[in-house]
């Protein structure tokens, strides 16, 4: 058999396991791949060829010898927020970062589940913007157009699977850093549940908004890597039960009442959805109602969910700040941002946090009436290479709420939420919708998400392959 970037993560470890191909062969032709794009795409902080081949030989060592583990030999890729033994950690920063000394929990997991960990995709500084780009790594560049971002903070991890790097990749979800770059590139990508995947060495990061979550092509790509990933640190202070991602994705979701949520959560500066989102966002909802479900249009009562996001997340920028070995190095947006963090670290945190229960009452009385939101996942398709990497802070902020108004108080409330693509503007721009639940509901969304994409079968069109000196905006594949 002959695997070619098409592969998807699931037959990828198929063929692994059937012995129709060696580990160290997809490493192979990964790191070739990686390496034809970096010039173009540029999604990788950090290529581990020589550990990525030595781990594949060992893999097929395992595979000969009977061995069997979900991802055995199956080359994948993780943000560069999270700790890879041996590696820095730069998360977006610039300067020389000292050398993990142990992997992170959920990098634990994804090795014991057999996978191989082939890079660190890039991110930008610190995870807190929709783009991917800054002077410690560049601009990573959206493969279905070079000129525009694929999103962020985890857009190295979306560019990577977009383009047929690797099948599927972690990233992380603080704002919808794994649903806007997932939505931007025509792929999945869910933020479970608070705790589901461990943040450890942090039990929370950015005072618990921030979860690790996965992208690939299709729901049962990006179920499987979740469920590999899944699992808690002894010394977590999340732990929600356990869920099987994978057995969900054949379950028929049965006749849901969905929720068109179309009006943007309330924000200090405009937010207004694009007529070209928005048609996309309408005709899955249209779609939904032809296989049966129920929907009708209606916003949760988010209230002033965004006086409690605020505090959580410049006080968790402050958090790394405190801890960043280089801080004069670091943007000035990011430095503003920590000294907003520390004026707010007190009582204002602190009500911020309390206020979650009440959040989770009134939010959740919503799901006695609905079973799933569906909402966009951005207002606008993605921005153009350097839109907003040169703005400043409140500049920075009005394009971030402008472009991405959507996806934030999921991250408050903690709960998950999975992007499903949703087409393509008339510009041949991808954009995408988001399947939203309360506490625990990964299974209904991503039922949901699979019944969609059997229908849709949005994996089966690809951007054209780039290479160093392609052309800056390739056509789609039909």
């Amino acid at each position: 058999m002959t695997l070619d970037r098409s592969a998807g993560l699931v037959d990828t470890a198929r063929a692994l396991a059937a012995g129709e191909v060696s580990s160290r062969t997809l490493v192979e032709r990964t790191l070739a791949r990686i390496e034809a794009t970096q010039g173009t795409l540029n999604a990788f902080r950090i290529v581990r060829a020589e550990a990525a081949l030595a781990e594949a030989e060992a893999a097929d060592r395992k595979l000969a010898a009977g061995v069997r583990t979900p991802l055995l030999g199956v080359p994948v890729a993780v943000k560069d927020d999270m700790d890879v033994a041996g590696e820095p950690t730069a998360f977006g920063c610039q300067g020389e970062h000292p050398p993990a000394a142990e992997d992170g929990e959920a990098v634990r997991r994804l090795r014991a589940a057999g996978a191989v960990i082939v890079g660190k995709t890039n991110t930008c500084e610190l995870g807190q913007w929709p783009f991917t780009e800054g002077p410690a790594f560049g601009a990573t560049r959206n493969p279905w157009n070079t000129e525009h971002t694929p999103g962020g903070s985890s857009g190295g991890s979306a560019a990577a699977v977009a383009a047929g790097l690797v099948p599927a990749a972690l990233g992380s979800d603080g704002a919808g850093s794994v649903r806007i770059p997932a939505a931007w590139t025509h792929l999945v990508g869910i933020k479970p549940q608070r705790g589901r995947v461990s943040t450890w060495p942090r039990g929370e990061s950015f005072q618990g908004i921030t979860v690790n979550g996965t992208l690939a092509r299709t729901v049962a790509d990006a179920a499987l890597l979740l469920d590999a990933a899944c699992g808690n640190h002894a010394r977590d202070p999340h732990r929600p039960p356990a869920v099987d991602a994978s057995a969900a994705v054949g379950r028929d979701p049965g006749r849901l009442r969905i929720a068109l949520a179309l009006k943007p959560p309330f924000t200090a500066v405009p937010a207004r959805l694009r007529p070209e989102v928005r048609a996309r966002v309408v005709e899955l909802a249209e779609r939904l109602a032809a296989s049966g479900h129920i929907v009708e249009e209606a916003d949760p009562p988010y209230g002033q969910i965004g006086l409690t996001f605020v505090p959580r997340a410049t006080a968790g920028i402050a958090e790394f700040v405190a801890e960043a070995p280089f801080p004069a190095l670091l943007d000035r947006r990011t430095r503003d941002a920590a000294r907003l963090g520390r004026l707010l670290g007190g009582a204002p945190l602190r009500a911020a946090r309390r206020a979650e229960a009440a959040l989770h009452r009134r939010i959740g009385a919503f799901f006695a009436r609905y079973d799933v939101v569906l909402a966009p996942t951005t207002a606008t398709p993605p921005p153009r290479i350097g839109a907003m990497a040169e703005l400043g802070g409140f500049a920075t902020d009005r394009a971030m709420i402008a472009a991405c108004p959507y996806a934030w108080p999921w991250n408050v409330l903690g709960w998950p939420g999975v992007n499903v693509p949703a087409g393509f503007t008339p510009g041949g721009l991808p954009v995408g919708a988001q399947f939203l639940g309360p506490a625990n509901s990964e299974p209904l969304l991503l039922s949901l998400a699979a019944q969609v994409e059997a229908e849709a079968r949005w994996h089966e069109r690809w951007p054209r392959p780039l290479t160093e000196d392609s052309p800056a905006a390739g056509a789609p594949l039909p």
